[in-house]
This record gives structure tokens, sequence and C-alpha cells, in this order.
């Protein structure tokens, strides 16, 4: 499978990754055979999250079976302090049952004051730096669905990656993608499907692996018919000619009009709602069939669209004219109907 170089990190990676949220579903036997199959293909990028489930033990069992050396572990945790990221570090050494783990990410940092509170002396960030100088990690990124948040990270200086949506649909990062080039950042792509909302996989995946900023994309799998889809672009990877093109922006537009990219210009909302929050979990309901998961997080929330009073006050605040209040209403039949 062609590779490219992760930024400053120089990990040599598959441009087709291994997302780890939908293996929290299968067994362990499954998981297994899984990783077995991306290892034959090509693949030897995995990236995961202390907040998937099961997923990060699940892919440990997959690694150990396959060969640590065979693969670059990336996974992150939300904590914003020291010692919970200290904490956290250290269960997912244990879950992935190595000694170390390659790229460690704050997992969606979201606004200013989450960004401040790792940057400072008593934040996440210290923790990871310590961890980096025990040999438990290698190197460091961070992920978010903020381009603000995101571009003050690039400019830090602190980080070897960046993890961010990007897909026909989600365009918004490219500027962005571009800048972390030239300072030698390494581009995760995230959400290569739109969450799940693309029908044309095979052309969003060559969409965004165009792309010359960008290093891989980790769609997420769980079947082996997947992995064998996703990998074959990696292995035989063309860019799209202009039919081709205009069948993905095609889509790309229909889509458009009723798509969440989880900016957060929306907020903050009267309610306390966290607006973008409603729609992402309504995508892992009903795309990527995480039912228990997603309703776990939905009914956990202290404010979801249950709350929404139909004020309106979001709306004029969105930069892509979405309708948010028919669509929370939307949110809140799926989830209410269960």
């Amino acid at each position: 499978m062609e590779k490219r170089v992760l930024g400053k990190t120089n990990f040599n990676v598959s441009i087709i990754g291994f997302g780890g949220i939908p293996i929290q579903k299968v067994s362990e036997e499954k998981a297994v055979s899984l990783i077995k199959k991306a290892h034959e293909v090509g693949i030897n990028f995995i990236d995961s999250a202390a907040g998937y489930g099961k997923s990060e033990e699940l892919l440990g069992y997959g690694i150990k079976e396959t060969g640590r050396e065979n693969w670059i572990i990336a996974t992150k945790a939300p904590d914003r302090d020291h010692e919970g990221m200290k904490k956290a570090i250290e269960r997912s050494l244990k879950r992935f049952q190595v000694d170390t783990i390659d790229l460690y990410q704050l997992h969606n940092v979201r606004t200013d004051e989450e960004y401040e509170k790792i940057m400072s002396q008593n934040g996440a960030l210290r923790a990871l730096k310590e961890a980096k100088k025990e040999g438990k990690i290698r190197e460091i990124g961070i992920t978010s669905h903020s381009l603000d948040i995101m571009k003050k990270a690039i400019e830090s200086g602190e980080f070897s990656t960046i993890q961010f949506p990007y897909n026909p649909v989600e365009r918004q990062a490219e500027e962005m993608f571009r800048r972390a080039k030239e300072l030698n950042i390494g581009v995760i792509v995230m959400k290569p499907m739109a969450g799940g909302a693309i029908e044309n996989k095979e052309y969003s995946l060559r969409f965004i692996l165009e792309n010359e900023n960008v290093t891989t994309a980790i769609p997420g799998m769980n079947t082996v018919e997947q992995i064998n889809e996703n990998a074959k672009i990696g292995n035989e990877f063309v860019k799209l000619n202009e039919e081709e093109r205009k069948i993905i922006e095609e889509e790309a537009r229909s889509l458009g009009t009723e798509f969440c990219r989880r900016c957060g210009y929306c907020g903050p909302c009267p309610q306390g709602i966290d607006i973008p929050t409603q729609f992402l979990l309504e995508g892992y309901l009903k795309r990527y069939n995480l039912k228990d998961w997603a309703v776990e997080r939905y009914v956990s929330q202290e404010h979801g669209a249950k709350d929404c009073i139909s004020c309106g006050k979001c709306e004029p605040k969105c930069p892509y004219n979405l309708p948010i209040r028919n669509m929370m209403k939307r949110v809140y039949s799926a989830f209410e109907s269960l």
C-alpha cells in the first residue's frame, strides 16, 4: 500500500488507516481476524480512543497476534488535566498490551477554555510530555472539530500531528492542512465518509487522498469487506477523473443542505445544549449502527435535543445556513422512539 510520512514523527504510515470506532461491537475472535486482514492488505496505522468502548482492548488482541512491530498505534483521551491524562495513558498501555504507544492525542478539544487548561502548568500536555520522556509514548497529537482551536495548536509548535474531519462535504480545513504541511505536521483525516453520510465511499476516499497535504485517512471498519474495499483504494490509488469528480461533487451538494460540520459557531445555546454533539450522536445511531453506545451518551447529557425550545438563536450564526431547529426535532424523534 502507498505510504506517506506522518510529518515530523517520521512514521511511514499507510494512506488508509484503521479507524477504531466500529470494532467495539465485535467479539475478540472477530477483532483479531480483522486486524490480521488489515495487516495482510498493507494497513499499518491504527487509531482508537479511550472513549471508544472496548476498541483499545480489542485492537490490542489483534496487534499482539500480528506483531507489535507491524503497527503504528495512535489513540487519544479526553482528559484536560495532568493527573487525568497520566492515568489515561496508563490505561491505554494496559488495554493495548504494549509498552509504548506511538502517537497519543488530545481528544476533541472544543473550546478556548479547554485548550488553555490543556496547555497550562497542570494541564494534560505536561502529562503527555512526561510520558514521552519516559518512553511510554513517542509522539503527541491533537484532534478537534474546531478550526480555530486547530489553527492555534498548529502554530504552538507543541504537536506532531493533527486530526480533523475532511471529505467532499467538509472542506473547511484545506487551507489549514496546507499550513500544517509547511510546518511538517502530520495530517490524519477523520470522518472520511462524513460520519457514514456519503454513499460513494470510494470516490470520497480518493478525493481525500488526492490532497497532497493529507497523510492518512481513517475510515471506521468492522468487516472484512470494508477492509478489502478501503485497502484496494490505498493499494491501487488513482486520482478522480472528471466524471467521477462530478458524481461526488453532486452528492456533496445534496448532503450539504442538512449536514452539520460540527464547527460550533451555532453556540452557545440558551438551553445549554451542545448542538453539534446531537447530530454526531444521531450519526452514530443511524449510520454506524452503534445504538447502545450512542444512546448511552445521549441520555448522559445534562441537556440534549429534548430540551430544544426552537428559539432559533442558533440558525443565524450557522455559516452553512442549516435548519437546525428542524434537525434537532429529527434527533429528538430518533432517540425518543427507541
